[in-house]
């Protein structure tokens, strides 16, 4: 069973970014002008990418709720984003909407 959310629940997403082989840091430096952007949008509470095992590049982003997210994907910073990135993803972004499953303590059992 998934928790449900409305519109003004915080909400968290994480995006997989797939650099081609050789490319990763040509992708952050890309990601860099659009991450500024995006801490200054309204609703951003967290925008920030990590390394991981398998060569990728993943973001948390957690935003005060999803009406702020969609016009946050809707808006100039992932036009850009978009465009920075033309040519150095070996594949589509993985993008997912995620679900709180909140456990323990409130504060440190959800994002």
């Amino acid at each position: 069973m998934t928790a449900s959310t409305n519109a003004t629940d915080p909400i968290v997403v994480t995006a997989v970014f797939y650099p081609v082989e050789g490319a990763r840091d040509a992708v952050v430096a890309a990601m860099e002008p659009g991450i500024t952007a995006v801490h200054a949008e309204p609703g951003c509470l967290l925008y920030a990418i990590h390394d991981a095992p398998d060569g990728s590049i993943v973001m948390i982003e957690k935003w005060e709720s999803a009406e702020l997210l969609d016009a946050h994907g809707a808006g100039e910073a992932v036009v850009l984003l978009n465009k920075d990135l033309a040519g150095l993803l070996a594949k589509p972004t993985k993008v997912d909407r995620l679900q709180p499953i909140p456990t323990g303590d409130a504060a440190r059992g959800a994002l």
